[in-house]
């Protein structure tokens, strides 16, 4: 990593990724090409995110960190792999609670929680109870989440508000949807990373992404490393975010 930020220098300052987000795509294509079950694919993604995980945590410029986990459209898949899928989410929340706490890791969960098991739901409201004062790391993972679903939602509460008189309808702008969006508490994300060669958001953080720079992987998620990381950091680091304005 001490090369990394050599090479990431520039004569005003490091410029690096505080809010890193993934969509971690490749798990079936893994599994076809190793000839295996597509569960076993899941799983193996499920030992590439704690080794993510694992690697921002050491990397002290990364505060946050947004993985799509399971996305709203994912429900339309075959009844048998969204149980698989299900039995994963509740192994690893478990299985990873304790050690996310130890390590100073606050996790968090956005998404539409109605289609989940109450005992998921039950699960991943004690994890983030669990870890909700930890300060090194918030990792945040988007379970049953959809970016059009979410700003709906944002849409809904507003008008419930202007219903009740509460505001005023020109006094809507952007700081105040944002405030309605379920990332409202963390910053927008500076990279979003794609792995499994695809180029699209599919439906992930369409609001929040406004400014943020993307990179597309070819890695499949489960073979996805801690060198892949470093590669999609240096790629950011040599941008010129202008945010719309012009240098001098």
């Amino acid at each position: 990593m001490t090369e990394l930020l050599e090479e990431t220098a520039t004569p005003q300052g490091t410029s690096l990724p505080e809010h890193i987000a993934i969509i971690m795509d490749g798990n079936g294509r893994w599994a076809t090409e190793r000839g295996v079950s597509r569960v076993r694919g899941h799983s193996q993604g499920g030992e590439a995110f704690r080794g993510l995980v694992e690697a921002c945590r050491t990397r002290p410029f990364i505060k946050y960190l947004t993985l799509y986990a399971f996305s709203i459209e994912n429900w339309k898949r075959p009844a048998d792999e969204v149980d698989d899928l299900m039995n994963l989410l509740r192994h690893y929340m478990k299985r990873e609670a304790a050690t996310m706490n130890e390590n100073n890791v606050r996790m968090r969960f956005i998404g539409q929680f109605d289609n989940l098991a109450p005992d998921i739901r039950r699960d991943l409201a004690e994890v983030e109870e669990l870890t909700k004062n930890n300060t090194r790391l918030t990792v945040t993972m988007a379970v049953s989440y959809g970016a059009r679903q979410e700003i709906r939602h944002a849409m809904q509460q507003i008008a419930e508000k202007i219903s009740r008189n509460e505001i005023a309808p020109d006094a809507i702008d952007e700081t105040m949807i944002a405030a309605h969006l379920r990332t409202a508490d963390i910053p927008d994300p500076d990279l979003i990373i794609r792995t499994g060669g695809e180029q699209r958001l599919s439906n992930f953080l369409l609001w929040q992404s406004a400014y943020t720079e993307l990179y597309f992987d070819k890695v499949l998620w489960p073979d996805y490393l801690p060198e892949n990381l470093d590669q999609a950091i240096a790629s950011f680091s040599r941008r010129e975010r202008r945010f719309g304005k012009r240098n001098a």
